[in-house]
């Protein structure tokens, strides 16, 4: 066991390279890699655009009903104001791009399409009334009608019900548009009928002009209608507010604007001459009561400068000097005080008579302010009815005469022209446009193929998502039964297959140059990947080299050696060593097919993985060793039972297989993934069972130069 160690250890180095169980993230797109991808799948692609290119030109020249198509011209006239001054009820059109729009919208419009089809007797036009028509045409669109369409009975349908449908279908054989940066419309019409499309185009737009004219005609109709209510109520108004004129002016004064101003200048004057009166009033009862109240004191000298009466000093003067007795003095003085009461009496008679006349006039003034404001009201109101009146009946006598000759906003620039040849389908095209859907649609099968394969095709696919290195890649052997495989080898030296299994062999033996593998192990993920072929195969190629070669029979649990060679005489096998019961001479059988000792399975009823575990397998290994220059050891797939991790520990090299284009990624991914667990990593991948025809069929053939010219050469034998 110790020389195994060495040998051993140096396959269980870890290899820094990812593995498929932990990809590399990369959002970037290979642009190489996927034009290799288009350019393998080329013929898918050209295959696609044929058959595109062929039903589009069986659809152009055989299927579609060929449609013509003629254009009239209607432009709009761009005025404002016609016909009457109301704007908002029959003005022309601004020109606006508002207008332009609502003008193209009309001529759209559901209302003007069943005006064509009531002049033009639509409903009767197979072409328009699907209910006229005969069964017939493209299979494949009969089909599916049939499959969309109820399966039920169907109501029969009203006549309105079919004028809507057949507008419908109308609507659909129009096109509207202005031409850019002008006020033309283009009306497009596009039928089966070259004469048909003619009278189509330029009967809208004949009608779109009487349309236009109806319109404008209702539109002043209506107007006249209202105007005519209008005068008659208006004039009622007028006469009601001239009779209220003349009412009030018959029961009110005669009154005037220059009249009331004059009552307003005497009121002036009445005020100035009250207000002096008042202030002399005022005077004179000061004056008087100073008077009396020098009376009272009995003070001659103060009761004469009070006075400040001449007369009334000298008695003053005469008094003191004994000339005049005082009585008289005192006398002279009270009817001093006489006079200034009887002056002030007369001044407050004057006062009051002056504030009487005073409140007469402001009354009068008041009176009269509100009649004239009451009469100019109801002349204003009277006036302005009047001119409303004379207004709308100006315009009520306008409209009645212009009613009739109303002009349309619109004119036909140009009829259209009778079409001489079709208009659709356009077959050159259509069938351009078919060759590059199917050159899309080619790609887009030819990657998503690609996307969705989750297999491997190519070394390249297993090298970059395992990070182990593909060593062989070996073509599907023609042979029909296993039994047919060593005999097909031996017989075909020089085929693809027997050549790729020499160069399997240079790769095992090359993988360690200073020491060549000599346990070598063969596993896969799953059963059904090739590998006992390989096994055998391999053994056959090492036997070719004059090598003395053991071949181990490892999946105890299938035992499919039987079916590549007879091997009845045999007694004992791998078990019988094993147990003790048997040398590993004895045991080993030669066979003359391959051309190397093999050690055939037994059955076993107990736990395989404890027998591979064992010491005894290990010094059986050992003992082959010292006895073969080379021992291939078959073992089971990892995925399914534990040997191979087992034997694993007990081999110089290891060989996985993949099944070309059959084995799911994820498999191949967890095998690696076990065997790693144990701390031993394959030396080298297999493609097994490589399809030829299937390579070239995928676009990878030239990558199999070699191989594919021996297939062409020994497929045919």
């Amino acid at each position: 066991m110790n020389n195994i160690e060495p040998i051993r250890s140096q396959s269980v180095q870890p290899d820094p390279r990812p593995t498929i169980a932990s990809p590399i993230e990369d959002d970037e797109i290979d642009l190489v890699a996927l034009f290799g991808t288009l350019w393998r799948g080329k013929w898918w692609i050209v295959a696609c655009m044929a058959a595109a290119v062929m039903l589009a030109g069986y659809w152009a020249y055989f299927v579609a009903v060929p449609v013509y198509s003629t254009t009239a011209h209607v432009t709009l006239e761009n005025r404002q104001g016609q016909v009457v001054d109301f704007e908002n009820v029959v003005s022309g059109l601004s020109g606006d791009q508002t207008s332009i729009n609502t003008e193209v919208e009309v001529l759209k419009s559901r209302e003007l399409a069943k005006k064509l089809v009531l002049e033009l007797d639509l409903v009767n036009d197979p072409e328009f009334n699907p209910d006229l028509r005969e069964e017939g045409g493209f299979a494949p669109l009969q089909f599916m009608r049939g499959l969309i369409g109820s399966t039920g009975e169907e109501m029969p349908k009203t006549p309105e019900q079919v004028v809507e449908e057949v507008t419908t279908n109308v609507l659909e054989a129009f096109s509207i548009s202005n031409l850019r940066n002008t006020y033309v419309f283009a009306i497009t019409a596009t039928t089966e009928d070259p004469a048909k499309s003619k009278l189509f185009a330029d009967t809208l737009a004949d009608l779109y002009i009487l349309n236009q004219l109806d319109v404008k005609f209702e539109a002043t109709q209506r107007a006249t209608e209202w105007l005519s209510e209008r005068v008659a109520t208006l004039q009622v108004e007028l006469e009601t507010a001239e009779a209220k004129v003349k009412e009030f002016n018959a029961k009110a004064e005669l009154i005037s604007p220059e009249a009331l101003e004059a009552l307003n200048r005497q009121a002036k004057d009445t005020r100035e001459r009250l207000k002096a009166t008042s202030e002399r009033a005022d005077e004179i009862s000061a004056r008087l009561e100073t008077l009396q109240a020098a009376a009272a004191s009995g003070d001659r000298q103060e009761m004469a400068r009070v006075a400040d009466n001449p007369a009334l000093n000298q008695s003053l003067a005469r008094v003191e000097a004994g000339t005049m007795p005082a009585e008289l003095f005192d006398t002279q003085f009270q009817k001093l005080i006489q006079s200034e009461t009887v002056a002030l009496a007369r001044a407050q008679s004057q006062a009051d008579g002056l504030s009487q006349s005073l409140a007469n006039i402001e009354s009068q003034i008041e009176r009269q302010s509100k009649d004239l404001v009451t009469l100019q009201q109801l002349t204003r109101e009277a006036e302005a009815a009047r001119s409303i009146y004379e207004y709308f009946l100006g315009r009520l006598k306008e409209t009645s005469v212009q009613q009739g000759i109303q002009q349309a906003d619109s004119r036909v620039l140009s009829q259209s022209v009778l079409p001489t040849h079709p208009s659709a389908p356009k077959k050159s095209r259509i069938i351009a446009l078919a060759g590059i859907l199917g050159l899309m649609l080619g790609a887009g099968l030819v990657l998503l193929r690609e996307f969705m394969n989750n297999t491997f095709r190519t070394p390249q696919q297993l090298e970059q998502a395992t990070g182990v290195t593909v060593m062989g890649q070996v073509p599907s052997l023609p042979a029909k039964t296993r039994s047919n495989v060593i005999e097909y080898l031996r017989t075909k030296p020089t085929s693809a297959a027997a050549e790729a299994i020499r160069n399997l062999r240079t790769s095992v033996m090359l993988s360690n140059v200073d020491r060549p593998p000599q346990v070598i192990m063969l596993t896969s993920s799953i059963p059904g990947e090739g590998k006992t072929t390989l096994s055998l195969a391999l053994a056959q190629s090492f036997a070719g080299l004059n090598k003395r070669v053991l071949l181990i029979e490892g999946d105890l649990r299938r035992l499919v050696f039987s079916e590549y060679f007879s091997a009845d005489d045999y007694k004992c096998g791998l078990i019988s060593v094993l147990a003790g019961e048997a040398s590993l001479t004895d045991s080993i059988r030669h066979i003359s097919a391959v051309g190397s000792d093999v050690l055939l399975g037994e059955k076993f009823d107990s736990n395989v993985a404890d027998l591979f575990s064992s010491e005894r397998f290990a010094r059986m290994i050992e003992e082959a060793r010292s006895t073969y220059d080379v021992i291939i050891v078959d073992t089971p797939p990892v995925l399914v039972v534990p040997d191979a991790r087992t034997i694993a520990q007990h081999a110089d090299a290891l060989l996985f297989a993949v099944h070309w284009d059959s084995t799911d990624q994820g498999q191949v991914a967890e095998g690696l993934r076990m065997l790693e667990s144990v701390n031993f990593r394959p030396t080298g991948l297999v493609l097994s069972q490589i399809d030829m025809k299937g390579m070239k069929r995928y676009g990878y053939g030239g990558q199999y130069g070699a191989y594919s010219r021996y297939g062409q050469k020994y497929y045919s034998n």
